[in-house]
């Protein structure tokens, strides 16, 4: 098999997720899926797709992801492997979507507007 690539984002989150044949390392930004997400629910989040297809030792993973918070970044490289997961299998499509780990989560921070203190919030209106 040649090595799958695909992309996932979440708010300013980007990830580049490489997947090949392998015995089911993680490698993120060349450390360890323990060491660059340490708690549980994170490393839950990234192994979440091979769980729901039943390739929890099949794949080895090389991760690069940059931008945003450590929560948007373990999203962002589930989508990535989701999507990845679905060119290399179309069955895997079908565990896969009912989960929603296929839908890109559209939510960012609002940006701030020129004249106003913040995204919505307006400086106070005064009469006179």
């Amino acid at each position: 098999m040649e090595v799958i690539h695909k992309i996932g984002r979440r708010k300013t989150a980007v990830a580049r997720v490489y997947l090949s044949d392998g015995e089911g390392k993680i490698t993120v930004n060349k450390r360890d899926l323990a060491d660059y997400f340490p708690t549980a629910t994170l490393q839950y989040k990234v192994q979440q797709p091979f769980a729901l297809t039943e390739n929890e030792k099949a794949f080895d993973v090389n991760i690069n992801v940059f931008g945003g918070g450590i929560t948007g970044q373990a999203e962002a490289v589930r989508l990535a492997i989701s999507r990845a997961l679905c060119e290399l299998d179309e069955e895997n499509r079908l565990a896969l979507k009912p989960e929603g780990l296929l839908t890109r989560d559209p939510r960012m921070v609002e940006r701030k507007k020129f004249g106003q203190k913040k995204a919505r919030k307006k400086f106070q209106f005064s009469k006179r």
